[in-house]
């Protein structure tokens, strides 16, 4: 009834021979992920940092990348692409291949820039992975050495017998020292006048000379001025004291009731950065941390080291950037 059946039947055959020799990938995909995973990285590592040279986040990137790069048997490239709050940096972080040969470094501006600027584009939290926390730098509260106030007490109580002529200083609108200044009037109920300036140097040159009554400065900038006795330490922004300056109190001790702000740094990716690259990235950073020559580095800079896993560190950025978001509307910060 059938003629033609164990003809094509024999045809059949043949075709499925043909298709098992020309597709026998089909069952072999996982293991060779797996396989391409652990060969990874297979070369240089583009590590972008959106600061300038010489920056803390600088600073901290490239011993990053050395004690990555050994880890992983290869160089980590560091990059630095500043300007415009570290978004044209970042934007070419985003806009890369998510495989791991090109991460980031950034800072607290990622979460801030979301709540200074109408357009960015990017998503801060969407367009990135997360790889994992690096540390914080703290800030310090500091007048010159000049100034008549010794005690956060004494500077709050003449802010508040003379509303908006004292004056603080930051290194521009919406910047973490500005937001640490501004937290800092939120909490003392206080109201002081705002001076922004076009970065640290000139910030630093006008604490220094008194011609602006207080500042908030990151611990690595402040040290050396306050070991030399130029700049007055009155208190730290973060909860507890810290090592690099015991005998100066934080800002809660201090009267400012809650008061805790702080800068942090973090390595990211792409987003869609895969998970097993991701894991092992995020191992090699906590072993370049860990290494006493990076513990020594940042110990004398007052750089906090805190590692963080990628779920952290995503969470971290997401608080930040709804708290950023709150002190800029608070305040009517309005970008430059």
């Amino acid at each position: 009834m059938f003629p033609n059946t164990s003809r094509v039947l024999r045809a059949a055959g043949r075709l499925l021979a043909v298709a098992a020799i020309a597709f026998p990938v089909i069952g072999a995909h996982p293991a060779h992920a797996a396989h391409a995973a652990e060969k990874y990285p297979a070369k240089t590592v583009r590590l972008i940092v959106p600061n300038s040279p010489g920056s803390t986040a600088d600073v901290v990137a490239r011993v990053v990348a050395e004690g990555m790069g050994q880890d992983l048997g290869q160089p980590f490239y560091v990059e630095n692409l500043p300007g415009a709050a570290g978004i044209p940096g970042t934007r070419q972080l985003v806009s890369a291949a998510a495989d791991g040969y090109t991460l980031a470094v950034v800072s607290s501006n990622h979460a801030i820039n979301p709540g200074l600027y109408r357009h960015i584009p990017y998503d801060s939290v969407k367009d990135i992975t997360a790889v994992g926390l690096i540390g914080t730098t703290p800030l310090v509260l500091v007048v010159g050495a000049g100034s008549p106030y010794k005690t956060v007490q004494e500077l709050v109580a003449a802010a508040r017998a003379h509303p908006g002529s004292l004056s603080y200083g930051s290194s521009g609108k919406g910047s973490v020292l500005h937001l640490a200044g501004e937290l800092l009037k939120s909490k003392a109920g206080i109201d002081m006048l705002h001076v922004p300036y076009k970065g640290v140097n000139t910030l630093m040159t006008d604490v220094l000379g008194g011609q602006i009554n207080a500042a908030f400065l990151a611990t690595p900038s402040a040290l050396p001025q306050i070991k030399a006795g130029k700049l007055r330490a009155l208190a730290v922004s973060t909860p507890a004291r810290l090592d690099s300056l015991p005998a100066v109190p934080t800002l809660a001790e201090s009267g400012v009731k809650d008061y805790a702000y702080d800068a942090w740094i973090a390595l990211v990716g792409p987003a869609g950065l895969p998970k097993d690259v991701a894991a092992r990235l995020q191992q090699a950073l906590v072993k370049a941390l860990a290494a006493p020559k990076a513990r020594e580095l940042f110990a004398a800079q007052g750089f906090v080291v805190k590692t963080g896993n990628g779920e952290e560190t995503a969470r971290l950025i997401r608080d930040e950037l709804g708290r950023s978001q709150a002190l800029i509307k608070s305040a009517s910060i309005v970008a430059e």
